[in-house]
């Protein structure tokens, strides 16, 4: 089974946490349902950038985004190449090793 290994983050998940998967499972709900609250907006529905996440291994074993998700990511903070949105990014057969940033858009606009 592929692990999902989430690094830490300060107020998130402090200690960073490693999760068995299943392919299909998206890191989103990984993270939900093991205590890590990532906000989530749109509840699920690729229409916000609250999930945004780095994906810094394991980038290449996911199925591409689509066109919608790209035009989401464009208006993420801190976007990078190995940026997706969590609600869409499920597990295939590799490990991820994945980052939550620090900041999303709804913390910079409410100056956090």
């Amino acid at each position: 089974m592929p692990k999902v290994i989430f690094l830490p983050h300060e107020e998130l998940c402090p200690d960073g946490l490693v999760i068995e998967a299943k392919e299909g499972d998206t890191v989103l709900d990984l993270a939900l349902e093991n205590h890590i609250h990532i906000e989530h907006a749109c509840e699920k529905s690729c229409a916000c950038t609250t999930c945004h996440v780095v994906i810094r291994e394991g980038f290449d074993s996911l199925e591409e985004s689509d066109e919608l998700e790209d035009d989401m990511l464009d208006k993420a903070w801190g976007l990078e190449p190995e940026s997706r949105l969590g609600c869409q990014a499920c597990v295939a057969d590799e490990d991820l090793v994945v980052e939550i940033p620090k900041y999303t858009v709804n913390i910079v606009s409410e100056n956090h």
